[in-house]
C-alpha cells in the first residue's frame, strides 16, 4: 500500500521541521512549503492531504484553500488548517470552505499527528482503480466533471456550473448508476418521488438541460429508446 504523502504549507520553518520529523517517524512522506506561492508550484494532486497555515504572505490560507477547492483536480485532497486565528468564526469560515478539521496554535505534535491519523482514515481508500469514475465521501467524480452532494456543487474542468435541484438529483442518479439504463419510472421514482403529476417530457426536458450545461460530458448521458437513459461506462 502506498505511504500517505503530506504537504505542511505554513511560514514558521522551525515548527514545520518539528512537524515534519514527528510525521516522518509515524511513517508518512512529508512535503514543506513556507508559503502559499510555493505550495502551489508542486504537483499537489500526489498529497494525501495538506496542512495549512492561514496567516501567510500575500496568498493567505484561506485563499489558497479556496483555490485547491475550485480545481477539480486538487477538490477532494483533504485541508486541516493549523492557525493562531481562534475565533468561532475564523474556525466556521475554514470549515464552511471544506476544510476537514481545524487545530489552534499553539498545540502539541500529538495532537496534530491524531488529528491527521482520523481525517485520512476517513479519506482514503475510496478510489475504484478500475474506473475513471472516482467514488469519495459526499463526491462523484468522472474525469473532468465532479458532483459535491455535499454542498450540491457541480463543477466541469474546474469551472462551477450551474445545475437546478432536479438536474442535479438527476446527474447523480445517473452517474450512480453509471454502466446501466434507467428506466423512466426508476428515475420519475427517485427524483420526482414526492410531485404529485409529472409527465415523461419533464425527464426528456432536464437529460436536454443536463447535456447542454456539462459540456463534452453531456455524451455520456446515452438514449436508449423505448427503455430510458443512463451514462456511459
Amino acid at each position: 500500500m502506498a505511504t500517505n504523502r503530506i504537504l505542511i504549507v505554513d511560514d514558521e520553518e522551525t515548527l514545520c521541521e518539528v512537524l515534519k520529523l514527528n510525521l516522518e517517524n509515524e511513517g508518512y512522506d512529508v512535503d514543506l512549503a513556507f508559503n502559499a506561492e510555493q505550495a502551489l508550484t508542486l504537483d499537489l494532486k500526489k498529497y494525501s492531504l495538506i496542512l495549512l497555515d492561514i496567516m501567510m504572505g500575500e496568498i493567505s490560507g484561506i485563499k489558497m484553500a479556496k483555490m485547491l477547492k475550485s480545481d477539480v483536480k486538487t477538490a477532494d485532497i483533504p485541508i486541516i488548517f493549523c492557525t493562531a486565528r481562534d475565533t468561532e468564526d475564523d474556525m466556521i469560515m475554514g470549515l464552511n470552505l471544506g476544510a476537514d478539521d481545524y487545530i489552534m496554535k499553539p498545540y502539541t505534535v500529538r495532537n496534530v499527528i491524531a488529528r491527521v491519523k482520523s481525517v485520512l482514515r476517513r479519506t482514503t481508500g475510496h478510489i475504484n482503480i478500475n474506473s475513471t469514475t472516482t467514488r469519495k465521501p459526499n463526491h462523484l467524480v468522472v474525469d473532468g466533471l465532479c458532483l459535491d452532494l455535499e454542498f450540491k456543487r457541480c463543477t466541469v474542468d474546474g469551472e462551477e456550473v450551474r445545475l437546478t435541484r432536479k438536474e442535479f438529483e438527476l446527474l447523480a442518479h445517473l452517474i450512480q448508476h453509471r454502466g446501466k439504463i434507467c428506466s423512466r419510472e426508476q428515475i420519475l421514482n427517485k427524483v420526482w418521488s414526492h410531485e404529485v403529476v409529472v409527465l415523461d417530457r419533464t425527464i426528456d426536458v432536464n437529460i436536454t438541460r443536463l447535456r447542454s450545461k456539462i459540456g463534452a460530458y453531456g455524451s455520456y448521458i446515452v438514449t436508449r429508446s423505448g427503455f430510458g437513459y443512463g451514462f456511459r461506462d
